[in-house]
């Protein structure tokens, strides 16, 4: 099957009100890892390419890797570019055969934002490619962020149902209390489901969340137990992601949860067979282990057997 677009997986998580996986990809093991998993529970998937992935990759290497995962398989996948700030590298993307885009210009004021995504929107829709784009902000992992800063960075209802309107994007990405990183929350799982809601009510497209990947603990005991250095770091529960997902969520971006699997995995090897030398013996297990975690997160989002 060839590339679909992304706008065509995400109306249907719409209206049946389920989500589906964006994983991000650095190398052909995570490719691979995503594309197995998504086949084997018989879901749609989202393959992810961040601007430093393409950096590191090629943007060539990228695409033509991903076309060549997918063309005899029966599931839909689509390529997606993943924070897209750069115009030249969105636009390669958008040419290089990318089926969506995310143009992030969420740091910009909203006037700016919206004029810059119209660009993007513009560009995209003319080649048949989606567009999505964030309004709020996600604080990283190096953000200390206290009660009323954090309002700030959230989304407004308002402006995002502006904003759609403005800009005419396939999807939005609404700040709701997310964070990107391994460190998420000091405390539990703090979303603010009312203001997904009223974004949902508003704007009435598919609504993605950011910096959502689980960090469970069980993934983060082994990868100490191997030398891994991740103390306090927190991740997306599951029952916070499933209501955030009846609320309106249709797109759930994981990386985080990749990173982890893939590191333990090599670690573990390397720990437990000193004479390990062969690249396919690290990256094999590696491939495995991010595979499960890939299922893992598409039963919990419900797109099982939504292919």
């Amino acid at each position: 099957m060839s590339l679909v677009n992304t706008k065509e997986i995400l109306l249907d998580a719409h209206a049946e009100c389920y989500a589906v996986g964006a994983f991000n990809i650095s190398n052909m093991e995570t490719a691979q890892a995503i594309i197995e998993g998504a086949i084997e529970l018989n879901s749609p998937v989202i393959i992810e390419v961040s601007e430093s992935a393409i950096k590191y990759m090629g943007m060539n290497v990228a695409c033509g890797m991903v076309r060549a995962l997918v063309k005899d398989i029966s599931i839909p996948v689509a390529l997606h570019l993943d924070h897209g700030r750069n115009w030249e590298v969105i636009s390669r993307a958008i040419d290089s055969g990318f089926t969506s885009v995310m143009i992030d210009a969420s740091d910009k004021p909203f006037a700016e934002n919206v004029e810059i995504t119209k660009k993007v929107v513009e560009k995209a829709h003319q080649m048949g490619v989606s567009v999505e784009a964030e309004i709020g902000r996600l604080p990283g992992s190096e953000d200390d962020v206290n009660v009323e800063e954090r309002e700030a960075f959230l989304v407004n209802p308002n402006d995002a149902q502006k904003f759609v309107e403005m800009t005419g994007i396939d999807f939005l990405a609404p700040a709701i209390g997310t964070s990107h990183g391994a460190f998420k929350f000091k405390g539990d799982s703090t979303l603010d489901y009312d203001r997904l809601r009223e974004v949902k009510e508003k704007t009435d497209i598919p609504l993605v969340l950011h910096g959502a990947s689980s960090v469970r603990d069980t993934l983060i005991e082994e990868a100490e137990r191997y030398g891994l250095q991740l103390k306090g770091a927190k991740g997306l529960d599951d029952n916070s992601l499933k209501q955030a997902i009846r609320d309106g969520i249709n797109k759930v971006n994981t990386d985080t949860d990749i990173r982890i699997a893939f590191t333990t995995a090599v670690r573990r090897v390397l720990h437990n067979d000193s004479t390990v030398f062969d690249p396919r013996k690290l990256l094999g297990p590696a491939r495995e282990y991010m595979k499960n975690v890939v299922k893992e997160r598409i039963e919990i989002l419900g797109s099982e057997n939504r292919a």
